[in-house]
Order: C-alpha cells, then sequence, then structure tokens
C-alpha cells in the first residue's frame, strides 16, 4: 500500500507517540509481526505514522511518529491516538514493517464502523484494527504478517 505524501525518515525510536500537545482518544495498539508460516518474528521493525484527533499531521517535527522494533515473542505495542478524518480520507494509521534483513512492507491499518469507510479509495477491510472502548480510551489489535 502506498505511504502517502507525508512519511519521513528519520523518527524517534519510541513506543508512544502521545505528547502533551497531542490531540485526540488515546489508543494503546498491540499486536504481533508474524512470518507466513505463523511465526513470531523478533526485532522487527515497525515505523508508525499518522494524523492527530483532528486529521492534521505534523510535517514540522516528529509528532506523532515513532519507530519502535518487536520483543523477543514478536510483540510490539504502541500508544497513540485514534487518528482523525482529512479530506478524502478515511481514519487510518500508517506503518512501514521490515523483519530483520528482510523486505519492507509499508500499509495502512484501518477503523472499523468508520463511515468514511466506503468513501475511501485505498480502504481495505483485511487491514482493519480489532477495536475495544476502555475507560481511559480505546485498545486495537492487529497482527502483521511478512515475508
Amino acid at each position: 500500500m502506498t505511504e502517502g505524501p507525508y512519511f519521513k525518515a528519520g523518527s524517534p525510536q519510541r513506543s508512544s507517540l502521545i505528547e502533551a500537545s497531542t490531540v485526540g482518544e488515546k489508543l494503546v495498539l498491540t499486536g504481533y509481526v508474524l512470518s507466513v508460516a505463523c511465526k513470531p518474528i523478533a526485532n522487527a521493525s515497525l515505523d508508525f505514522w499518522q494524523a492527530d484527533g483532528n486529521g492534521v499531521y505534523d510535517n514540522m517535527g516528529f509528532g506523532l511518529r515513532g519507530h519502535q522494533f518487536t520483543d523477543a515473542a514478536g510483540r510490539y505495542a504502541l500508544t497513540t491516538v485514534v487518528p482523525g478524518l482529512y479530506p478524502g480520507r478515511t481514519e487510518h494509521i500508517h506503518v512501514k514493517v521490515q523483519p530483520p534483513g528482510g523486505t519492507v512492507l509499508t500499509t495502512q491499518l484501518f477503523f472499523p464502523d468508520v463511515r468514511e469507510n466506503v468513501f475511501d479509495a485505498i480502504f481495505d477491510r483485511r487491514l482493519t484494527i480489532s477495536m475495544e472502548k476502555t475507560s481511559d480510551g480505546w485498545t486495537g489489535t492487529f497482527n502483521l504478517v511478512v515475508k
């Protein structure tokens, strides 16, 4: 899937993208990076970027941008916010995933039950995060499979 016009190389390594000024509802996104044989991949790189809760990207700095690596069990955990809408797009989070020594997979993760999903030409239901409301925001789960 396309990386879109807002990717910036060199994001900071971090598992939380939330800063004091971040706009949006909290989201804790977790999952695994797996091989096509469903084996967890340790030390896979994940680079995330997204709009804030108002649909605005930080194009001057690294707000709502960061990379991390999976743990020994292939697990990742990201604390962020639910992104907002902007013209022509539904809610989504961009991610580049790369297993050690492997090829980069660039994709986008989408949110369920968003009216604009049907109008977004890039939306793919197979890339929808499983979401659950919590007392302080949302939790989401999505497993990424790479070659």
